[in-house]
């Protein structure tokens, strides 16, 4: 029976309404703009952000917290994409976005958006660290699919906060990953239900991909490497986070598979998450 309620949230998704605080046609131009072939120029694109007075002022409050240690205060668009760069300030719009889903009268209070937001730069730190090294894509690229990667599990939470509970509480009950616990409870998976969201709002294949297929990479049919960088990305930032985390890709063994060490690279990507302490970002985004 569990199974046929995940097959009618699947149905449900795409007409449901997501409370992003800007049209989705945003996004359109915005990844429109600031392909890799577009020629746009800079004040256009700061152009297109600043039409949205208060996700221009969200996007400024973030980019000035101290994640990001600049040493001016940027207070244009225009300065933060020519300091930061356009992938990171996309990759602000894309958080700023989901980050208002939790701001809904509907989200459960006992969603812990603190913990979701930390693990989520702590995948985009490591998967932009490892891109390179595995031969993944563009490293800015899954930097922000790390930012996207369990947007499943909020959008479960806001439109099935029961269902939610009634995972998190198998997961937890049983010993098993969140992802096992999904299949097992309703035989879908988050990255399956963010895919399908970040698609309605017409993200590009290289963000959608990875995303869908971050628990199960070698089942990707397109961008299986970039899947794979961000599951090993996922694993080592719980390893990083908590010694003996359930995870379900045996990240130790790809990374052997690679020729790179396991130890030296859970050690660099502890430094760099002590460095770009996630627990700023998401205090940024809360502010």
């Amino acid at each position: 029976m569990s199974h046929e309620i995940g097959q009618r949230f699947l149905l449900d998704l795409p007409g449901m309404r997501h409370n992003l605080p800007y049209s989705p046609a945003l996004l359109t131009t915005l990844y429109s703009q600031t392909g890799q072939t577009s020629v746009t120029p800079l004040d256009e694109i700061a152009e297109t952000l600043g039409r949205d007075q208060g996700l221009t002022a969200k996007v400024l409050t973030v980019a000035n917290s101290a994640f990001y240690g600049l040493q001016q205060e940027v207070n244009t668009v225009a300065r933060a994409i020519a300091v930061l760069g356009l992938a990171e300030v996309r990759t602000l719009v894309l958080a700023v976005g989901v980050k208002a889903l939790t701001d809904s009268k509907d989200f459960p209070r006992d969603f812990p958006v603190g913990p979701y937001w930390e693990h989520q730069l702590s995948v985009a730190i490591v998967a932009r660290m490892l891109a390179p090294l595995m031969g993944g894509g563009d490293p800015d690229n899954l930097f922000t699919a790390g930012v996207l990667h369990d947007l499943g599990k909020l959008l479960t939470a806001l439109h099935r906060p029961e269902d939610w509970r009634a995972i998190s509480a198998l997961a937890e009950g049983g010993s098993i990953s969140y992802s096992e616990a999904e299949d097992e409870y309703w035989g879908i998976e988050h990255g399956v239900v963010g895919s399908m969201v970040m698609g309605a709002w017409n993200l590009p294949a290289d963000l959608t991909e990875p995303v869908n297929w971050h628990h199960a990479p070698m089942h990707s049919p397109l961008h299986r490497r970039d899947a794979l960088v961000l599951c090993v990305a996922d694993a080592m930032a719980h390893a990083a986070a908590e010694t003996g985390s359930l995870v379900t890709c045996p990240w130790r063994e790809v990374l052997c598979k690679f020729n790179l060490s396991d130890a030296d690279l859970l050690e660099r990507a502890k430094a760099l998450l002590v460095k770009h302490d996630p627990g700023v970002f998401a205090a940024g985004l809360a502010a």
